[in-house]
């Protein structure tokens, strides 16, 4: 219905025919609108809820970003360095995040997605449909980088004390930056999907991230400074300090490109910036009329690829032979399935859930490949936090950072269990129904999914909280009261997002990007943030922040108590709501 008004209204070309590309962008755009339409008609509170979160993370963001800024230029003759630095490793290191998610979204989008495989099946050219999910993808994959920009660059105007067409130029410079990476993933990911297989990209994606941890901790490793040369020359020595970060300054990276126009457009060169910025276009507008002209035949061999290739080891004699025994036996246990037979206190139907599971993850390149990039960044945090703890003397500075640690820790909690954890009962999607017949249940399904996304996840949040007050240098009881305060989190937000994942449902997707990327997932990303923001800083006031401050019984009871009432309702609330929403639907099954 939608394909046909949009046909009707006349997106034609002047010698007959429809523009595919504006049509699909038109039927997409009209979808979204149509969602967005319901959604506020069912719920107009959560809606405004959303909408409020959304305005009062611009307002605090805003205000700490001003706030740091101010704080760094304060200082005599080294405040316009280190901020100008800052804002080269900042573009520096989102666009290697922008390329790695534009390639992950990307090849899911172009290879593993329904409509994808839909459009091919239409008489539309191939052209047409990768432009179409380029577009798309890069819209995905870019939007968080927009909206954490946004508030730092409004407070670093404001602190420069610019004029009123920075705001503009800067959008503009940002808007043409994006599409670099986007093009850069798009091409990766046609190349990889017509030369590697699921399994061989899986096993490069590996070894890729293990190289590139190993290059980063030997790269950003402290330069040692004498005691004696701090008292020479402070500019020398910072340099020194900064010497590995000279890098993100490489005068053929985007990034730089855009940190230059920035800083430039600040500074009142406008020429000098006006230049960088044409660069920006100059590159955006050839990349994206190459891969628009030249991409739509590799796209569609490598669609035909992908879904019709065996694996890249069946050449190899030793796979080939795996192969055939595997037929020969095919009604032995696999490796997971004699992994699980030693769990002997679960149940057969719970330890069948636990391998389907675990099998479905590791299928889902996308899932995956997200999360070893995001273990990889705190793996990289982690391991500079002993330099770091190394110039705290303070017992203030070491409070504060063993909080700010507990709350990176718990940011990373939340962003696991909203991307993973949340769309896990609407990817169960039309086979639902079979699922609510076997004598499990949904609710008991529900159950098992809860206990084993908690129990996966208290075993990576214990391991990083661990090894980050070890890094800290904090004592036992210290990090008992972390690794305690941590775990009660990681039953608060899975039952959260569980809870949320069943009351608010999406069974037409089977992309979790997509079921995340709605108005559920959203309302349980900002009240898990909401969460960890109240709870970090109920924690933080539990305990004196200074040795000359005696503690606070009363109020280190309070602030306690408080914690552990607030993670009771919001894991629990939720939850149960959804063990009633299931109990009723299977009523009327």
């Amino acid at each position: 219905m939608v394909v046909a008004e949009s046909m009707a209204s006349g997106f034609e070309r002047p010698g007959g025919g429809v523009w595919p590309v504006w049509l699909l962008a038109r039927v997409n755009a009209l979808t979204l609108w149509r969602r967005f339409k319901a959604v506020a008609e069912q719920s107009r509170l959560l809606a405004v809820v959303i909408l409020g979160f959304i305005g009062g993370y611009l307002v605090v963001a805003f205000w700490l970003f001003y706030v740091a800024l101010r704080f760094v230029q304060r200082f005599p003759g080294l405040g316009l360095i280190l901020t100008e630095r800052l804002l080269f490793l900042l573009f520096a290191f989102l666009f290697v995040l922008l390329l790695l998610s534009n390639l992950i979204i990307g090849y899911t989008n172009l290879f593993r997605n329904r409509e994808t495989a839909y459009l091919v099946g239409l008489p539309i050219s191939a052209a047409s449909i990768f432009r179409w999910k380029y577009v798309e993808s890069t819209l995905v994959a870019s939007w968080a980088f927009l909206f954490l920009i946004a508030p730092l660059l409004a407070a670093y105007g404001l602190t420069r004390g610019v004029r009123w067409h920075f705001y503009p130029a800067t959008v503009v410079a940002v808007g043409l930056f994006i599409v670099l990476p986007a093009v850069a993933g798009a091409w990766t990911a046609v190349s990889v999907a017509r030369r590697l297989d699921r399994r061989m990209f899986q096993v490069l994606a590996v070894v890729g991230v293990a190289a590139l941890l190993a290059a980063a901790a030997w790269w950003f490793r402290p330069a040692p400074v004498a005691l004696e040369s701090t008292d020479t020359r402070v500019l020398a020595v910072l340099d020194r300090l900064l010497g590995r970060t000279h890098f993100a300054q490489h005068p053929l990276l985007p990034s730089c490109w855009l940190s230059w126009s920035v800083q430039l457009w600040a500074e009142g060169a406008i020429r000098a910036a006006v230049y960088y910025g044409l660069v920006l276009l100059s590159y955006a507008l050839f990349f994206t009329t190459l891969a628009f002209r030249r991409l739509g035949g590799p796209f569609y061999e490598a669609f035909s690829t992908v879904q019709s290739r065996g694996s890249v080891f069946a050449r190899w004699g030793w796979f080939q032979a795996h192969q055939q025994r595997l037929e020969d036996h095919t009604c032995r246990p696999g490796p997971a399935e004699r992994a699980v037979r030693h769990l002997e206190f679960l149940r057969p139907d719970v330890r069948a859930l636990v391998v389907k599971d675990a099998r479905m993850f590791w299928r889902d390149t996308t899932q995956w490949a997200q999360s070893l990039m995001l273990f990889g960044l705190l793996g990289v945090y982690i391991f500079n936090l002993r330099h770091f703890s190394q110039q705290l003397g303070s017992p203030f500075w070491i409070h504060l950072v063993s909080y700010l640690n507990l709350g990176a820790c718990s940011l990373n909690l939340a962003t696991l269990t909203t991307r993973f954890v949340f769309p896990q009962f609407s990817l169960e999607g039309k086979r639902l129904w079979i699922i609510g017949l076997a004598p499990m249940g949904l609710e008991r399904l529900v159950q098992v999914k809860y206990w084993l996304a908690t129990g996966s996840s208290l075993v990576v949040t214990v391991t990083l909280i661990l090894l980050s007050c070890h890094m800290l240098d904090m004592r036992g009881l210290d990090t008992l009261f972390f690794v305690a305060a941590v775990a009660a989190m990681t039953f608060t937000l899975n039952g959260l997002s569980v809870g949320l994942g069943v009351l608010y449902p999406n069974f037409k997707e089977d992309n979790p990007t997509k079921i995340v990327s709605g108005f559920g997932g959203t309302f349980c990303l900002v009240l898990s943030f909401l969460y960890i923001l109240a709870s970090v800083v109920l924690l933080a006031f539990s305990k004196p922040w200074t040795a000359s401050h005696p503690p606070a019984t009363a109020r280190a009871f309070g602030c306690v108590a408080g914690f552990l009432a607030l993670s009771a309702v919001l894991g629990w609330v939720p939850l149960r709501f959804g063990f009633r929403r299931l109990r009723s639907f299977e009523a009327g099954m």
